[in-house]
């Protein structure tokens, strides 16, 4: 990164991030850095972590078997939390999940992971997160994924809930579910990071006190529009975890990485995950 150059981002649409970076977007808090900031789906995201294209990017845990040696965590922005799964509904009340065709909503994401952790598969049909629902209820596929604020209106489409991945986790683990974070390229400079994270937490700080100067902004990017859904999304995904990954975001982390390591999707021996540099 040359100096006088933006500092590259990548965000989803969704409005967790819209919310983290919100202020930061609008001008609405002094910045040490300049940025350009670039709004993706989470999987053209992943996609692009694979390729080193952005220093800066929202990303799903699940990608990690692809990008660990290249990206590491930083400790707030993360969406981790308990009650945030991802739910595998149909418009069926029950269905084999290892003889369906199931959308996805990509083969990098967390969701997808979770999914093959919990259950073989028949076959899976990868769409972005907000063409899911439409597949399903075309009739092109089985089984749908949902992440985001799909999680949260499934009902109102006549579709039902097979399994809250989520809740499968933690009975599973006792820990929250780790499902996308905030990373940054290993190979950029410490300080960089240092003043990032520093203007990070004056965007998510300012939100927090205060959201209705970003609530045009994050309804703009809201896959649906009714208010209700997007504050009920904020609070689901932003949390304290959010704030501060803490030690119990970390062994959530790391427990993700082991069951990755037992089904063979990651090689041992990987780098720590987590950006140690200090805290903003």
């Amino acid at each position: 990164m040359a100096p006088g150059e933006p500092l590259k981002i990548g965000l989803s649409p969704c409005p967790n991030d819209t919310f983290i970076f919100g202020a930061l977007i609008k001008g609405l808090v002094s910045q040490n850095l300049i940025y350009e900031f670039t709004l993706e789906d989470v999987e053209t995201l992943n996609l692009w972590a694979q390729k080193r294209i952005l220093p800066v990017s929202k990303l799903s845990f699940g990608v990690l078997p692809f990008v660990i040696n290249y990206y590491e965590l930083l400790p707030i922005g993360a969406a981790l939390g308990y009650g945030c799964g991802p739910l595998v509904v149909s418009l069926k009340p029950s269905l084999d999940l290892s003889e369906a065709c199931v959308a996805i909503p990509g083969l990098h994401t967390t969701a997808y992971c979770l999914l093959r952790f919990y259950s073989p598969l028949g076959k899976v049909k990868p769409l972005r997160y907000d063409q899911i629902i439409p597949a399903l209820l075309k009739g092109e596929v089985e089984a749908g994924l949902l992440i985001h604020e799909g999680r949260f209106v499934y009902q109102k489409y006549g579709l039902h809930k097979l399994v809250d991945l989520g809740e499968w986790w933690e009975k599973k683990t006792g820990l929250p579910l780790p499902l996308g974070g905030i990373f940054v390229r290993r190979d950029l400079l410490e300080e960089i990071k240092l003043l990032f994270l520093e203007d990070l937490q004056r965007s998510l700080t300012f939100a927090q006190r205060d959201i209705s100067p970003l609530w045009e902004f994050i309804q703009k990017y809201a896959q649906e529009m009714a208010p209700e859904t997007i504050h009920q999304h904020i609070k689901t995904f932003v949390n304290r975890f959010t704030y501060d990954l803490g030690e119990e975001g970390k062994r959530a982390v790391l427990t993700f990485l082991e069951f990755l390591k037992k089904e063979r999707l990651i090689e041992p021996g990987f780098p720590p995950p987590f950006f140690e540099g200090g805290r903003a």
